[in-house]
């Protein structure tokens, strides 16, 4: 059991039935998914940067990463369909609040000049995005051994209908909101 998830089910779900004054506690806001994706624009020239960045993603989160392709020809990025052009994993159960709980207490904190993440970022239908500029702020991947920085797209799906509710479970599950 993930530390993060022992809490969600003794405190937080109980102190959000009673914040959004809910009946049931089967319509409590709980976490879904999360999605670690990264896009290697340079791919089209140089598939040794796709292999880099899948490595480096299944190192971060503990789990091997799907390849993406091109879904379209554009040809001023020199780019045709079926090409492979970045990397994704998807989290779910305990990797994903293992995830969550690192990415909470270890990596934000990490983030130079950081003051807290935007409240903003929500997409209407309660999920969030975070977009991370670096992938070395994370303790897992060696300093030395990175080419150049890659940047990575964090969404957190929640089974909130409203960014209402999917800002009170992840402020209730220590999210760093401004």
């Amino acid at each position: 059991m993930s530390r993060l998830y022992e809490q969600y089910k003794k405190s937080v779900r109980d102190s959000l039935q009673k914040d959004l004054a809910l009946k049931n506690v089967m319509m409590v806001p709980r976490l879904e998914k999360i999605v670690v994706n990264s896009g290697v624009g340079e791919a089209t020239q140089n598939i040794k940067a796709l292999d880099k960045v899948m490595e480096e993603l299944a190192i971060v989160t503990g789990q091997k990463p799907t390849l993406r392709r091109a879904r379209k020809s554009i040809a001023q990025f020199r780019l045709r369909a079926g090409m492979p052009v970045g990397a994704t994993v998807t989290l779910r159960g305990v990797r994903m609040y293992e995830f969550l709980d690192r990415l909470i207490s270890v990596v934000l904190p990490r983030i130079k000049d950081f003051r807290g993440i935007s409240p903003r970022s929500f997409d209407g239908r309660g999920n969030y995005t975070l977009a991370l500029k670096d992938q070395l702020v994370f303790p897992e991947i060696d300093y030395n051994k990175v080419d150049n920085q890659k940047g990575m797209a964090v969404t957190i799906v929640t089974s909130a209908k409203t960014d209402k509710a999917a800002l009170a479970l992840l402020k209730e599950l220590g999210m760093p909101f401004r």
